[in-house]
């Protein structure tokens, strides 16, 4: 019998990520249980430290899971702000459309660092959200990232109103922030016409 659950477990751990859904799962009720933040706009922050499975073949971080680990910050941060269960009751779905990381330091094994998430604006079609990875040794941001997180079947004024009982109006957005949106743009119209889809649809 013991055969077969460590049988069963190993299978588990070789066909899916076992940690990540643990993670997802740990996250959901940390959130859960904290107080709600009323304030959408306000910065919210998460504790984590570089455990073994998060390091590259340097001793660091591994770049891929600083975007892990913003996942995780955001949907705690929509979880107490109350976006993730607005957006379920309107029937919509947000997904990250595009992001960009900036490394200023690498963050070694064990150190302990928080994730810093806020709302920096919105548009018609998706949520801006900027996350710091800040060394709680010495307050340094060890990594910038910018999220583009689009809203599909509903829109972000829409799920807004539904949380905060009126309109918001959006707040002025930073300049580097609005170089990077052009810069989707452009992007975005490059590959429309790379692809022919700019022909297609005049």
């Amino acid at each position: 019998m013991l055969l077969l659950v460590l049988g069963a477990l190993l299978l588990l751990f070789c066909t899916l990520d076992v940690w990540y859904f643990l993670r997802g799962a740990q996250v959901f009720f940390q959130a859960w249980f904290q107080p709600r933040i009323w304030d959408l706009l306000a910065e919210q922050s998460i504790d984590g430290m570089v455990l073994p499975h998060d390091l590259d073949y340097m001793g660091h971080m591994n770049n891929s899971r600083y975007l892990r680990e913003c996942d995780f910050a955001r949907f705690h941060h929509y979880m107490r702000n109350g976006l993730f269960m607005a957006s379920r009751k309107l029937g919509a779905r947000m997904v990250v459309g595009a992001s960009t990381i900036r490394y200023r330091r690498s963050l070694a094994f064990r150190e302990a660092f928080e994730i810093r998430t806020k709302i920096v604006g919105w548009d018609e079609k998706a949520f801006y959200v900027e996350q710091r990875f800040v060394s709680k040794k010495d307050d340094f941001v060890s990594a910038v990232m910018l999220c583009r997180q689009n809203v599909v079947h509903c829109s972000p004024e829409s799920i807004i109103e539904f949380v905060c009982k009126r309109k918001i109006e959006c707040p002025e957005l930073p300049e580097d922030l609005k170089h990077w949106i052009s810069f989707i743009s452009a992007s975005s119209q490059a590959l429309r016409a790379e692809s022919g889809l700019e022909e297609k649809n005049k």
